[in-house]
């Protein structure tokens, strides 16, 4: 099964399976990428969120036009900050962006309980590393890999390039068999 790639200077389509690694600066204007990914030739699309709450998730989608009834947001920070939170079948809670074993389990129960073609997106795996630390953010990311390939689905993951150092970046590039990178003026290089 292929899924149609809206992303400018990347093939047409890209296998299930595939990961996709955003490179990008810390400032950089991620969402229109991000939400072009999600909402093109998709069933139901999961947020792994441990950069901002559920509902900045939800604002986003709804700026970006992205149907918001094919999104499940699994948020990483509000338990941690003491935000009020509702449950439901759309928004899921773990403890803490350091909480990836719950990240993984949880991303499994969305990929198992939903057909058809099926999208992540992990943003970001940065903070990831910044509440635990690099080694577990990546075995995490490995972990959540196998998943889409186990499940016929595909993800977008987050990286800041300009936090982590080179041997990191390299590192995670490795692991990915597709690298969007996004620089500070917006232009967008692929490797795929």
């Amino acid at each position: 099964m292929d899924y149609t790639l809206a992303i400018e200077n990347a093939p047409d389509s890209i296998p299930s399976g595939t990961g996709v690694l955003l490179l990008h600066p810390s400032i950089g204007e991620t969402d229109r990428i991000d939400t072009d990914f999600l909402k093109t030739d998709t069933d139901h699309f999961l947020v792994v969120s441990t950069r901002t709450t559920a509902r900045e998730v939800e604002q986003k989608l709804e700026h970006y036009d992205v149907d918001e009834s094919k999104a499940v947001v699994l948020d990483t920070l509000s338990v941690e900050r003491g935000y009020s939170r509702r449950r439901s079948d759309r928004v899921h809670y773990v403890a803490a962006p350091d909480d990836l074993d719950g990240i993984v389990t949880k991303t499994e129960e969305f990929l198992r309980t939903h057909g058809g073609k099926v999208r992540i997106s992990v943003d970001s795996v940065t903070e990831m590393a910044y509440y635990a630390d690099v080694d577990e953010a990546y075995d995490a990311t490995e972990r959540l890999l196998e998943l889409l390939a186990e499940h016929d689905a595909v993800g977008l993951f987050h990286l800041s390039n300009e936090v982590h150092d080179d041997e990191t970046i390299q590192r995670f590039r490795d692991l990915f068999d597709a690298v969007v990178e996004l620089d500070v003026d917006g232009d967008v290089m692929t490797e795929f």
